[in-house]
């Protein structure tokens, strides 16, 4: 999907040219953002913004809408005289714009948009003019398309959303590309669409009005289904009044406008060989998602002549269930969304109704989309254990099925599976990967972070590996736990170890000591201090509490407090940085919001993380990393490491910083017993192993070595032996 394959005028007449045809159609197809500032808002301004986004749509794309409120001299004379609010009056204007369908078509269309506003794909904000003489009207026509290689199309001119302008005016736009000599035209108008979007443009006023999206969703939503329709229909000369259109439920299948590539459909075949079991052990960014919904496909058209199939999709969160949704339609399934958020409130009732309902032969099929945590509620593991007959179980993320409890709701009866992971092996627990090996079967495929880079689905990045050590106190602590573990791990009478409770809570307060080490503040400030001027950064902290920092000399200490407050204090008060918390403490709608501000790099320059970021967000804008959280589990910093590189327009490469705890100083280790100095030795050897899975793929992978060769050197490290570094040495 490259805007740089279209054979593009400069200018398109509408009495001259088939806009929507020749522009509108074949633009979007390729586009994974549309934005358009426009004239009037009303019900006729979103019909016709629904011509050509079929294809953006299909593309997983978004859509952002300015639009000016249609104020009679009355609404003004009501606003200037105190009668009324300005946001009540122009609310009050909006809703009256809102008219009836006419038609399945239109309710198709109004359907279609309803539920891309449902879901956040479709952003709308008003936009209106203050001065002395009252409110202005917003005139701007400006459009923006982005493709998923960077490129740019920008186009303005006289032509409005509207049927009338598409059809019967005779309008005009001109085209600029970001790829020709027009680009500094077309990032010029970026820049000016970014400051209307963020209402920073001098004399406009741009604000959401969530009642509208509300009302929109309440009057034209009538499935919970994106609804596509053929194109062609806006074709016709009677645009927007053409015959009825009437959905079909085709069950799953790829949708026409999607190309898989050779790994994909390789990965497809593997699948279907391996007897329609196995696992993807797929590179974040690489497509996991599309290859699994393209394996039901061929499942679905595989099984028989009936094609009956119950098709069950599990993933770890809330908001990837969501993420899953909007391609689960694209590839024709109306899922059941199952978890106790849902806007479907009445989800236990469907699926009661789908599962009886299927075993009656009354449907062909059905999907249920699913969180971990409602799919193992035995509620709906009991009804999931009715089915008889085609079902498949896909699970994303699917390595914490490994797990004891999760593991346990793998029901045996299910003859079709699929398991999604990056990092199927579980780290330190070869029971639980055996678990998942069993259960789904083999590797179908292994697509890797390497290959993904080489193939441009990821950006590639340099990587700065950033030695800090722990303090006395905490090498102490570190000294005293480890031998705590050591005293309580010993093998059962058949040689094997199994860690008790006690021991992983050790283990997991050990952790939290390398994680929190009090250096990591001052080094990342005297680092910071160059890049605060930069935006995109974001800062990965542990989950832990720190004590006694002090980051510079002359600095407020902070006798205890968590690295990410510490962190966040430290930025934003004493750099001056814009700095946003990226948590589980806020909502979704928060967090929809910082990632917008980041990516727009206008409010906010820094995003300081936690565990949230590890699995399904997805904050692509991310050029610097700097990674405190120090993990030895590669399920951890593969994931960390795949959420930095993922490709965004503007971003040629990311730039990692990683930070490496030493229990000693590297020059002071010669001055320590030699007791010590096998006490944590594994320590080093496992930041050893991560230095150089980071280096070996990056593009600067020998900058690493002095490094390494220096912390073997002192710490007398021979060789890496990651089965000697298990867990709880």
């Amino acid at each position: 999907m490259n805007l740089q394959e279209l054979d593009l005028k400069l200018e398109y007449r509408s009495k001259v040219d088939d806009i929507i045809r020749d522009f509108y159609i074949p633009v979007l197809k390729r586009s994974v953002l549309y934005r358009r500032a426009v004239g009037f808002f009303s019900s006729s301004a979103l019909l016709a913004l629904s011509a050509g986004i079929c294809g953006i749509v299909k593309n997983g794309g978004k859509i952002e809408l300015i639009a000016s409120p249609k104020l009679s001299s009355e609404d003004i004379d009501a606003i200037n005289d105190g009668v009324k609010r300005r946001d009540e009056v122009i609310e009050e204007v909006l809703l009256r714009e809102l008219h009836e369908h006419k038609g399945k078509f239109e309710e198709a269309r109004l359907n279609l948009l309803s539920n891309l506003i449902a879901v956040g794909r479709l952003k709308i904000k008003i936009a209106f003019l203050e001065n002395d003489n009252g409110m202005g009207m917003f005139h701007e026509k400006l459009g923006l398309m982005y493709d998923d290689n960077d490129n740019i199309i920008a186009f303005s001119g006289s032509m409005n959303e509207s049927a009338n302008a598409f059809i019967n005016n005779y309008e005009a736009i001109d085209v600029f590309t970001s790829w020709s000599e027009e680009k500094s035209r077309v990032f010029s108008k970026v820049s000016t669409f970014d400051n209307m979007w963020n209402d920073c443009e001098p004399s406009i006023t741009v604000l959401e009005f969530p009642k509208i999206n509300s009302v929109i969703i309440e009057k034209y939503k009538t499935t919970d289904k994106i609804k596509l329709f053929p194109e062609e229909l806006y074709l016709s000369e009677e645009f927007g009044v053409t015959e009825d259109y009437e959905e079909k439920d085709v069950g799953p299948s790829v949708p026409v406008n999607i190309d898989l590539r050779k790994y994909q459909l390789e990965a497809v075949d593997a699948w279907v060989e391996n007897g329609y079991n196995g696992i993807f052990d797929m590179a974040t960014g690489t497509g996991k998602t599309y290859t699994a919904l393209a394996a039901i496909s061929r499942l679905y058209q595989d099984i028989n002549i009936n094609k009956n199939l119950a098709v069950i999709i599990v993933c770890p969160y809330q908001h990837l269930v969501e993420q899953w949704r909007e391609d689960v339609v694209a590839f024709g399934m109306k899922p059941i969304i199952c978890y106790s958020a849902s806007q479907q409130k009445n989800w236990r009732e469907r699926l009661k109704t789908a599962v009886n309902s299927f075993n009656a032969g009354v449907i062909k099929h059905f999907c249920m989309l699913s969180t971990n945590a409602t799919f193992s509620l035995d509620y709906v593991q009991a009804e999931i254990l009715k089915l008889s007959g085609n079902i498949v179980l896909v699970v994303d993320e699917a390595h914490n099925f490994g797990a004891d409890k999760l593991s346990k709701t793998l029901l045996s009866h299910i003859p079709y599976r699929l398991a999604l992971s990056a990092t199927i092996d579980r780290h330190g627990d070869p029971e639980g990967t055996q678990k998942l090996y069993d259960y789904f079967g083999k590797k179908c495929i292994e697509y890797t972070l390497e290959a993904a880079i080489k193939a441009r689905m990821l950006t590639q990045y340099y990587y700065h590996p950033i030695p800090v050590s722990l303090n006395e106190e905490e090498l102490s602590q570190y000294l005293e736990l480890s031998e705590k573990i050591r005293r309580n791990v010993y093998p059962d009478k058949k040689g094997k170890i199994e860690l008790s409770e006690y021991v992983k809570m050790l283990l997991i307060k050990r952790a939290r000591i390398v994680a929190g080490a009090s250096e990591k503040i001052s080094v990342l400030y005297n680092i910071m201090k160059s890049y605060k001027d930069k935006n995109q950064i974001l800062v990965y902290c542990g989950a832990t509490t720190m004590r006694d920092v002090d980051y510079e000399e002359g600095k407020i200490q902070i006798d205890e407090a968590r690295q990410i407050d510490i962190v966040s204090e430290m930025l934003g008060n004493d750099l001056g940085m814009r700095v946003s918390k990226f948590t589980s403490a806020e909502t979704a709608e928060e967090r929809e919001r910082i990632k917008e501000n980041f990516a727009e790099g206008k409010h906010l320059q820094v995003l300081v993380a936690i565990r949230c970021l590890d699995e399904g967000v997805n904050i692509p804008s991310i050029q610097t990393a700097f990674i405190l959280a120090s993990s030895t589990n590669p399920k951890e910093y593969v994931q960390r490491r795949g959420r930095v590189l993922r490709k965004f327009p503007g971003k040629t490469y990311a730039t990692i910083f990683d930070f490496i705890t030493l229990p000693i100083p590297l020059e002071n280790v010669a001055n320590y017993d030699p007791d010590i100095i096998n006490s944590v030795r594994s320590l080093a050897r496992r930041e050893i192993i991560r230095i150089e899975d980071f280096a070996s793929i990056a593009e600067n992978p020998y900058d690493s070595d002095s490094l390494i060769s220096e912390i073997k050197r002192n710490y007398d490290i021979k060789f890496i032996d990651e089965e000697e570094d298990s867990a709880y040495v």
